[in-house]
């Protein structure tokens, strides 16, 4: 059975304290507690604001990032998930932690479809990607928003603070290097995309890892007529709109060696091919984590 998270109300009470009363009714808290909560917020519009915990400009301009996979489980249906979209749309535009490429994952689910309004971005595959990461990131459950970073850390897509320190300690971690390219077939319709993994680390604790392609477009929207979104105008980060497994990271005999793996990937023509983006990533069978990644544009 679905399980949906309780952030699922977040957005309905402005960020207040709510609890649920015996009968399973929602109420807001206490006078006491709203005044409480009105006296933190006047505080921290009156602290200043450190910026340089979001600023990149300390950085140096050659200096190298590391790939991080950041993916979002979300859902056009869902109300909670707008402000986690606007999230990672900024993660991916501003690029706003040093050290690290940031490269979004917009996968939106299926299971809010019957809610009122059908996802057109909304795919079963999606869904399915999340119960697994559920079974090894969490208690089973899955829910919206949810964002995992490098397939390691998961929490509250929405939760600002929780994303860049997931993300700092990614960057901090070495990654296996990743190489794309891709060459347009004729007519367009398709491409063959190379995949170059190089000779990975010796490490049992690891096991086995699988090299994937993501196919994202970006510059994706909405107007949503009906369910907890209605009339609501979404814009969304990179849209996954094709995944495969191109194959094993490893070859089936002998020490662990560079590998290169290529395939021919159809590309739907109402895609706009100026918004297209292959994702490269190396992910663990067992524990799901992410080990490397690369992205290149296919706006040939």
């Amino acid at each position: 059975m679905v399980m949906v998270s309780a952030t699922f109300f977040f957005c309905n009470f402005l960020r207040l304290p709510h609890h649920m009363n015996a009968g399973g009714t929602i109420r807001v808290a206490t006078v006491r507690s709203i005044w409480f909560g009105m006296g933190l917020w006047a505080a921290a519009a009156l602290t200043p604001v450190v910026s340089s915990s979001w600023s990149n400009s300390e950085r140096s301009a050659d200096a190298p990032r590391t790939p991080i996979v950041v993916e979002l489980f979300t859902s056009e249906g869902c109300s909670s998930c707008p402000p986690a979209d606007a999230f990672l749309s900024r993660l991916e535009s501003l690029q706003p932690v040093p050290d690290a490429e940031i490269i979004a994952i917009e996968e939106h689910v299926d299971y809010w479809d019957h809610l009122g309004w059908r996802d057109p971005f909304s795919s079963a595959d999606w869904t399915e990607r999340q119960h697994k990461y559920a079974g090894v990131l969490g208690n089973g459950n899955i829910y919206t928003p949810q964002m995992i970073v490098n397939g390691s850390v998961e929490f509250v897509g929405s939760r600002e603070q929780s994303g860049k320190g997931a993300i700092d300690q990614a960057a901090r971690r070495k990654t296996i290097p990743l190489t794309v390219t891709a060459v347009a077939t004729p007519g367009k319709r398709s491409a063959e995309i190379t995949v170059q993994v190089a000779q990975p680390a010796v490490d049992q604790s690891t096991g086995e890892s699988d090299v994937w392609l993501a196919i994202t477009e970006t510059g994706l929207q909405s107007a949503v007529t009906r369910g907890e979104n209605a009339g609501k105008d979404l814009r969304h980060a990179s849209v996954l709109r094709k995944l495969q497994k191109l194959g094993p990271a490893t070859p089936k005999n002998g020490p662990p060696a560079a590998v290169t793996l290529t395939a021919k990937v159809a590309l739907d023509s109402s895609w706009r091919r100026e918004n297209l983006h292959a994702v490269a990533f190396l992910q663990e069978r067992r524990h799901l984590r992410i080990l490397g990644a690369s992205q290149i544009p296919l706006n040939f």
